[in-house]
């Protein structure tokens, strides 16, 4: 891209705002992080930061590009951003090192992490149905080749209707670094050219609206736009439903340093989770999670949810 223009590989050249872009790859498969920035694990108020990093699939029909459009099913509220950067694998990487790890790296490029958790009671955290919807992996707008880039010295941003709301520098915030992520999973999965491995978002993942453009930018190497749009059919009614639970609001608002007063504590009956997340009792599900797992969201502040203004302001 040359200013405002793109360079075709005819020779000729189109104005950007006029081009129709593709994802400027086809995965062979998407490998995602969980937690890999250390701002993100200090909102959950987690009690210890990681001491290795975890995954999980994205399937490949949730691909998409630069200014598609995202869709929020009907009847969904929690469609968040995860802005992120995403790694190209070049060639066969099997068991190598970190300290070579990235020379089995291809190029960079954005990625948004869209995942809608009214889902999050229904996939028992594999993320299927809550990232694996279609549509939910924008890549773009191109692909920069890894000798153009240093992923230690990276930063991300992520803006909703042009304001900032995601900010992070890969080589201050990120707990495991991108080399560490290859090697670590080439350790016992193969990864081959195509791949691609989204290596996680920063803190301050939060829902968008019908009508919301959100854009990732990744210094040195481009800004992805997406538009939220509503669905534009009705959902099967059969299997399980999408909720306003606890895990929906719980895992993707932030917690402020002094919580609310009426939020202070787990939630006890269906009208008090209404009256915290601003609903009707009818539009709550309680269920919950057996008491282990309580215990643990508990000591990671899992148990409580932000309210009020705190809730959807960008920092």
């Amino acid at each position: 891209m040359v200013g405002r223009t793109i360079a075709l590989d005819t020779g000729e050249s189109i104005p950007a705002d006029n081009a129709e872009y593709l994802a400027p790859i086809q995965p062979r498969q998407i490998i995602a992080t969980h937690l890999t920035y250390r701002s993100r694990c200090l909102e959950y108020r987690m009690a210890a930061i990681p001491a290795y990093p975890s995954y999980f699939m994205k399937p490949l029909g949730s691909v998409s590009h630069h200014r598609a459009n995202v869709a929020r099913p009907p009847g969904c509220r929690f469609l968040n951003y995860e802005g992120e950067v995403a790694v190209v694998i070049g060639r066969t990487c099997s068991n190598v090192p970190i300290d070579r790890a990235l020379d089995y790296v291809m190029g960079y490029t954005a990625a948004n992490d869209f995942g809608v958790h009214d889902f999050r009671h229904a996939d028992r955290n594999a993320m299927f149905r809550v990232k694996g919807q279609d549509g939910f992996c924008p890549l773009g707008p191109v692909l920069v080749d890894a000798d153009d880039v240093n992923p230690d010295d990276l930063w991300l941003r992520t803006f909703v209707n042009g304001t900032l709301v995601q900010e992070a520098r890969t080589g201050d915030d990120m707990i495991f670094s991108i080399a560490y992520q290859i090697a670590d999973i080439s350790r016992l999965i193969t990864l081959e050219a195509n791949d691609v491995l989204l290596t996680g978002t920063p803190a301050n993942s939060r829902p968008v609206e019908i009508g919301d453009v959100v854009a990732v930018e990744v210094s040195g190497v481009g800004r992805l736009e997406n538009t939220i749009v509503e669905l534009d059919r009705d959902l099967v009614a059969i299997g399980d439903q999408p909720m306003v639970t606890e895990q929906a609001c719980t895992w993707r608002w932030p917690f402020p340093k002094r919580k609310p007063a009426h939020v202070r504590k787990p939630w006890r009956t269906k009208q008090e989770f209404a009256r915290a997340v601003g609903g009707s009792r009818d539009d709550v599900s309680t269920r919950r999670r057996p008491a282990s797992r309580r215990a643990e969201g508990d000591r990671r502040g899992g148990g409580h949810v932000a309210m009020g203004p705190s809730a959807r302001t960008a920092r």
